[in-house]
């Protein structure tokens, strides 16, 4: 099966509808998958739902769909960056469900093994317990999550081979796994295509199984908040 695509509009055709569910991977800046992303500003889907950590910032990721009104809802833990984000929100435009991180990255996960659901304590006596099944276990309270199937994940990875095996580098691993395993199809994009056989399969991420499209492109890598001090003088 084919899984190499010449560009990003490629690997996404045929694929897209309104009113999705999309995972994407990355965090803040780190490891997004900003071609795809372009392509989905470019498709004009719309009335998206995008379970990601964040939603990027003004004007770059998935702010570049914020700003088109592409997307209906998030699925995040954090939303500080991004001013676009919360006027949209303040002002009823965009709905928000809030989860906390790891409950996050563990409903992806959790899909992604076919678990429909799992008890955590994090959130027990919170808002995000309301509306929630309680159970208790060992006289501990825990409230049910649900696994997120999403209908697309983009992910964004260092390397593959053309069976869609995946390498993340460094902290760019991030949510980048767990969102690739959730989707009913995944698509990634990588700064480099390898020979097959040539990954060490100790150091593969993402088996390819998980893996349906690849593309290979330039990313621009831009830094969320650059901190710098003052030149030393002599």
């Amino acid at each position: 099966m084919k899984k190499v695509y010449a560009s990003a509009e490629d690997a996404l055709e045929g694929v897209l509808h309104d009113g999705m569910l999309i995972a994407a991977g990355g965090f803040g800046l780190c490891g997004i998958p900003e071609l795809l992303i372009d392509a989905l500003v470019k498709s004009g889907v719309k009335d998206l739902t995008v379970a990601s950590n964040n939603c990027g910032v003004d004007g770059f990721g998935l702010g570049k769909l914020l700003e088109t009104r592409q997307i209906r809802k998030m699925m995040s833990s954090y939303v500080g960056e991004n001013a676009e984000f919360m006027r949209q929100y303040l002002s009823g435009e965009l709905e928000l469900e809030f989860n906390p991180q790891g409950t996050l990255a563990e409903r992806m996960r959790a899909a992604g093994a076919g678990i429909p659901g799992f008890y955590t304590k994090t959130g027990v006596g919170t808002v995000i317990a309301e509306g929630k099944e309680h159970k208790d276990f060992d006289g501990e309270t825990y409230i049910l999550e649900r696994g997120i199937f999403a209908d697309l994940s983009i992910v964004k990875a260092w390397k593959a081979d053309d069976t869609g095996n995946l390498v993340f580098r460094k902290t760019a691993r991030n949510f980048n796994p767990p969102a690739a395993m959730c989707g009913k199809i995944c698509v990634a994009e990588v700064e480099e295509i390898v020979p097959r056989g040539s990954l060490d399969p100790d150091m593969i991420h993402v088996p390819g199984i998980y893996v349906h499209r690849i593309i290979q492109g330039q990313h621009e890598k831009r830094i969320e908040q650059r901190t710098t001090r003052k030149k030393e003088t002599a």
